[in-house]
């Protein structure tokens, strides 16, 4: 059943991009990612996380990465279903696009989650500070997401469940105009064993919409061990 779902949301995506080429400042990613959350007590963990995003559609159908970048973030857990976390990240750009530059990304982060039955819901507040040699561009995020299992009040081993969000993003940096995006995401994910997952889904994104508008739309992949 959940490899039928995953065929299904691959054949969607296709027909989508498809339907989308069409459009125009239109780009198409896919993004793989190996993430790693590591308990160091009760209310504190760790996640190591290392992405790629390649090109599927920019003009043109063609597969080049784009970027690769690793991210640590350490999360204390502070009561009532609440956490803070600091977050640091890498961007490796240059070595795939010479106009482009490296990027280190600092993030702080509040997290409160509550759940109705077998409904999750989660409101994530995010500031960062993305530093490139040539700019650093301060940006603040808000995310709302629910998550259930696709079967049952809880999530056994073998069983699937969806995720879905939405997120809004503004950036500003010195001598430029704010930017406003906007995000949405679904993904369905499958409880692999006690300690492992893997989830798919799309993410499509209207970037700067308040200017000139640009439309992206990710095809996601994610394994998750949790240790």
């Amino acid at each position: 059943m959940f490899f039928t779902r995953l065929f299904t949301l691959i054949f969607i995506t296709i027909v989508w991009a498809t339907s989308l080429r069409g459009q125009e400042n239109f780009v198409f990613y896919t993004e793989p990612n190996v993430a790693i959350n590591y308990d160091v007590a009760t209310n504190y963990s760790h996640n190591f996380e290392f992405a790629n995003r390649s090109y599927l559609y920019d003009e043109e159908l063609q597969l080049k990465v784009r970027q690769l970048e690793i991210s640590h973030f350490s999360k204390l857990n502070i009561g009532f279903d609440q956490s803070i976390a600091l977050g640091v990240k890498y961007r490796w750009r240059e070595h795939f696009e010479n106009d482009k530059e490296n990027e280190l990304r600092l993030t702080e982060q509040y997290n409160i989650t509550n759940r109705n039955g077998s409904l999750r819901l989660g409101n994530r507040f995010r500031v960062e500070q993305r530093i490139s040699p040539s700019v650093t561009t301060h940006r603040f995020r808000y995310r709302f997401a629910l998550d259930t299992p696709l079967s049952g009040e809880k999530l056994d081993v073998g069983e699937a469940y969806f995720l879905i969000s939405t997120e809004a993003l503004l950036s500003a940096a010195k001598s430029q105009k704010p930017e406003f995006d906007q995000r949405l995401t679904s993904q369905i994910g499958w409880l692999v064993n006690p300690v492992t997952k893997l989830q798919t889904g799309l993410e499509y994104r209207i970037e700067n919409y308040g200017q000139e508008p640009a439309y992206v739309m990710l095809l996601l992949a994610s394994l998750v061990f949790s240790l």
